[in-house]
């Protein structure tokens, strides 16, 4: 996946005013040989190369307000297993689902794995707030748990 079909219709400009320092390019053979063949990157990859800069934008701050939630909900010391952090996680899931790829709970709760065992995910989410990537993953697989019945 190339800068133009990660970030679609934005220019250089753009992606570092909605993205900062972050740089695909670091990542790109990596991602290529975890998920290259999957149809989740290719889907991905179709979805994100047709995205403006209000489509980054909007799904910017969608994705802000839900960690925000699950934030939250954590400071508070709320179970991951409690009604209200599965329902987070299961935004979070739409978020991915509706923006990137089809998220199915098993995959989701997969995600919230690689949240804690990844050292680059994990300090994103912990710099939310310290420990926040470890509520994240169990509040995954508890609704994952949750709608498997």
């Amino acid at each position: 996946m190339n800068n133009e079909e990660l970030f679609g219709t934005l220019n250089n400009e753009d992606r570092i005013e909605m993205f900062g320092d972050f740089d695909p390019k670091r990542y790109e053979s990596e991602v290529r040989k975890r998920w290259g063949e999957t149809e989740a990157y290719a889907e991905s990859s179709t979805r994100t190369a047709r995205y403006t800069k209000d489509d980054w934008k909007r799904m910017g701050e969608e994705a802000g307000v839900i960690n925000q939630s699950l934030a939250d909900l954590f400071a508070a010391g709320t179970s991951p297993e409690a009604e209200t952090s599965m329902e987070a996680a299961e935004q979070h899931r739409l978020h991915i689902d509706r923006w990137f790829y089809p998220c199915s709970h098993e995959m989701h709760a997969g995600l919230g794995e690689m949240y804690v065992a990844d050292p680059r995910f994990t300090k994103f989410w912990d710099e939310i707030r310290p420990g926040l990537a470890a509520f994240v993953r169990d509040a995954f697989l508890a609704n994952g748990l949750r709608a498997a019945g």
